[in-house]
């Protein structure tokens, strides 16, 4: 749990006994490649923590996988609208690779928020950090072309080219297959 504590203390200050306090309630879990943390119409009750692996955050819309996320190793995720809302996600969470997270419940989240000003210090800009993601994903889809998401993401996330199909890269950069890869090869002729 040393990676958790770390990215907690990357956000605010905590004292070592309300981290004692909070990290009890975290608990390690485990996904095989390819199955699922959460499903559509499935309530989502728990915020994860990125140990190792990687998880494909998607909807299915007319039969076509649209990419929202990759989560990889010291991200914090879930379906965040389901889970503040509390209705059934619309969402895929699914394990792209064998992952290790440490899950804590909404419940647990509150006791921990309750305990400690610093921890919730912590929610609070972790929940930012979100929001700021999300807002730069859809500023990137409306402004920049296709081959700019494209250098961007190969800049910013290098990893996930040689972790994530192809297919799923193309999807997430609001491209088809074919257009990711006469984006690759236009680029590999300059």
């Amino acid at each position: 749990m040393e990676d958790l504590k770390k990215t907690i203390l990357s956000y605010a200050q905590v004292s070592d006994s309300d981290m004692e306090f909070g990290l009890q309630f975290y608990k390690k879990q485990i996904f095989k490649k390819g199955s699922f943390l959460l499903r559509p119409d499935q309530y989502i009750n728990h915020f994860y923590f990125m140990k190792q692996g990687c998880v494909s955050y998607y909807t299915i819309e007319n039969g076509t996988t649209q990419v929202m996320e990759f989560f990889t190793e010291g991200y914090f995720f879930t379906d965040l609208y389901a889970y503040i809302q509390e209705i059934p996600s619309q969402s895929y969470l699914e394990a792209l690779e064998d992952t290790t997270v440490y899950s804590i419940s909404k419940t647990d989240v509150q006791k921990v928020f309750d305990h400690s000003h610093q921890l919730e210090r912590f929610g609070r800009l972790s929940m930012q950090r979100t929001f700021v993601i999300n807002f730069q994903r859809i500023n990137q889809l409306r402004n920049l072309t296709n081959q700019e998401r494209y250098l961007q993401l190969l800049k910013k996330r290098p990893s996930l080219f040689q972790r994530v199909p192809q297919y799923l890269i193309a999807s997430y950069l609001g491209v088809t297959p074919v257009g990711l890869s006469k984006i690759r090869k236009r680029l590999k002729s300059k």
